[in-house]
């Protein structure tokens, strides 16, 4: 009998170091491919770009390192959550696991909106995404992806499972802070503290919902399924009933699928705001915007300008149209002067559209200067759309809204290959680190081991979740999320919870924010003075 089980062993053995050598392969392969295409692609963009100064191209490939690190080590925390289920419930191979996690991560990236991305960059300060290629405006991207990456590394080291979400919004605080405070006398702006208010109660929400979630799914389960192999923990490394096991590998795909459509897409902003900064003549503008498009967005843009003369008080008066609507977009006050400012910059954009035919065309000189007069007449909008002030008509809004649709297509655009390096180093990130974080969630939040069915409820929470908020471009936690739906389904199955592990998770949850805010104004101070 025991002969008969040691050669059991064996062969289980055996299986799971063939699988483990497969998902390896898959991953080596995709990886070196991904790494070609997105080199391919970026050389392909910088091909028309004529200088001899290499002193951009150096900061460029600096900045696209630390982003993809910030992004690696975010695969530590978040998308090991995902693979967390289906490893604790033998339902596939570690490794197995890993792989199929990251292709669909990958796919979830791959249809993101760049709606989430776009929403993380809203909260820096204004005059620093209008200078990002200058030295504040790297001083802005090194300092607050680096801080992000340290305390990402420092929590994941212990295995707790922090957020990557709060470490990034906390760092964009830092510095938003910091730039306020080394300048107090410019009247520079600080933190969008309505915009960080929107995130912040999402954040908090968010693992509440997942706890009250995830408990009513299994009590559900419960009732209308009463299989008692559901509500088992696993026998040894015995893989589940096969129903069972289609459910979890599932349930960890849409979590997967989700957290790449939402998670992947908080480095994706960032790295873009890099390119703007260092090569804009090649990504401060959507090239892909055809000629019929084009027309089309002057033909809007007219109607659009003349809409807003209507609301232009004859007493108005402008110096810098530009100056004007920036000050708004970091008082929100908005006044007379703003009206005729942010009507004489919409006409100016649809004329040069005009002049130009295509925004590739437009001179290597004006590309900047073209690009953040839309961006703070995009921001603009989007506050009046937010504030409801001042007022416009339904007709009138409708026409602002289509106009808003037209230029954020000209300017928040994230290329292909830069969902694909994403992705990896997500995909990379994962499968170095992913134990520490697995452990914790699959052994340590409950007393008992998990059990299949509360497996399928977490992840089924989260994945609602996530969904729910990407959805609506609000960033979210994956970490918090599945951790709180762990925790639920253990209090539901009065299983009892791991009180020393909680409040571990609750005291990196309660210190990421101030932490991180720290650590990125520090670093800001810090690489201001070094450029100075």
């Amino acid at each position: 009998m025991a002969t008969t089980v040691s050669v059991l062993e064996e062969k289980m053995t055996a299986k799971a170091g063939k699988s483990a050598r497969i998902g390896m392969t898959v991953f080596g392969v995709a990886l070196i491919a991904g790494f070609i295409f997105a080199a391919r692609q970026l050389a392909n963009d910088l091909s028309g770009i004529h200088t001899t100064e290499i002193l951009p191209f150096v900061l460029l490939g600096v900045a696209l390192l630390v982003a993809l690190g910030f992004e690696f080590v975010n695969g530590f925390h978040d998308t090991a959550n995902a693979v967390a289920t289906v490893i604790y419930t033998h339902s596939m191979e570690p490794h197995l696991a890993v792989v199929w996690s990251g292709m669909w991560n990958f796919l979830g990236v791959l249809v993101s909106s760049g709606g989430v991305a776009f929403a993380i960059v809203s909260l820096l300060p204004v005059e620093l995404i209008l200078q990002v290629g200058s030295k504040a405006g790297f001083a802005m991207v090194f300092s607050l992806l680096i801080a992000a990456i340290i305390w990402n590394i420092g929590t994941w080291w212990f295995g707790l499972p922090s957020s990557s979400s709060h470490t990034l919004i906390g760092s964009i605080i830092g510095v938003g802070i910091a730039n306020q405070l080394i300048a107090v006398k410019s009247g520079t702006s600080g933190v969008d503290w309505a915009q960080a208010a929107n995130i912040g109660r999402q954040l908090l929400l968010s693992p509440v919902v997942g706890f009250v979630l995830a408990a009513s799914l299994l009590l559900i389960c419960k009732a209308l399924i009463p299989n008692k192999q559901l509500y088992e923990a696993p026998k040894g490394t015995e893989p589940p009933p096969f129903w069972i096991r289609c459910l979890l590998v599932l349930t960890c795909t849409g979590v997967s699928f989700t957290h790449g459509s939402n998670d992947g897409q908080k480095g994706m902003g960032l790295i873009m705001l890099i390119l703007i900064g260092t090569v804009p003549t090649a990504y401060a503008l959507n090239h892909a915007v055809t000629s019929k498009q084009t027309e089309d967005f002057v033909a809007v843009s007219t109607q659009t300008a003349e809409m807003l003369g209507h609301y232009v008080s004859p007493d108005a008066v402008v110096g810098d149209s530009r100056d004007e609507v920036t000050t708004y977009i970091s008082t929100r006050n908005f006044t007379p002067n703003t009206m005729l400012a942010l009507r004489q910059l919409v006409n100016g954009i649809g004329t040069e559209m005009a002049m130009y035919k295509e925004l590739k065309r437009v001179p290597d000189d004006k590309v900047r200067n073209f690009r953040n007069d839309m961006y703070v007449v995009s921001e603009a909008l989007r506050l009046i759309q937010k504030s409801g002030n001042p007022k416009f008509s339904e007709a009138d809004a409708a026409i602002l809204k289509n106009y808003k649709s037209h230029i954020d297509n000209s300017t928040k655009f994230i290329p292909l290959w830069v969902k694909v390096a994403v992705a990896l180093a997500l995909g990379l990130g994962t499968m170095i680190g992913w134990k520490r974080i697995v452990v914790t969630v699959g052994e340590k939040i409950g007393k008992d081991h998990l059990t299949y069915g509360q497996g399928a409820a977490a992840e089924i929470a989260a994945m609602i979740t996530i969904g729910a908020s990407d959805w609506f471009s609000l960033p979210v936690s994956t970490t918090h999320v599945l951790s709180s739906g762990v925790a639920g389904t253990m209090a539901a199955n009065k299983s009892g919870l791991q009180w020393s592990t909680v409040r571990n998770l609750a005291l990196a949850w309660v210190l990421t924010l101030p932490a991180s805010i720290v650590l990125s104004a520090t670093l800001f101070w810090a690489f201001q003075k070094i450029g100075a």
